[in-house]
């Protein structure tokens, strides 16, 4: 995550904290803080959540990044995507019964 994203989403928890206090306290944390709803600092505040929240929403729509990607061996991703477990690669055992008898 880049550092703007982190900074909404960190403005964004603030701002849902800030509501969190006002719903069961009836304290208003950031008012409290910068001088009242009216003062400009509050209100400077109050703005960037609102800002940070509405670009927090594209967070929704952006792909998962789950996919591994194997390397070839000059370093560079081959495309394939890695489907080993996390206890190493799984190998097909299907043949050794047929061996066996």
């Amino acid at each position: 995550m880049d550092g703007l994203k982190r900074f909404a989403l960190l403005l964004t928890i603030i701002g849902g904290i800030n509501w969190g206090l006002i719903g069961f306290f009836q304290f208003d944390l950031v008012a409290a803080i910068f001088g009242g709803q009216d003062g400009m600092l509050a209100r400077i505040v109050y703005a960037l959540v609102g800002l940070s929240s509405l670009y927090c929403l594209t967070l929704l729509f952006e792909p998962d990044h789950e996919e591994y990607r194997e390397k070839n061996r000059d370093g560079m991703e081959s495309g394939r995507l890695k489907y080993g477990t996390e206890f190493g690669e799984e190998t097909d055992l299907s043949d050794t019964e047929k061996r066996d008898k």
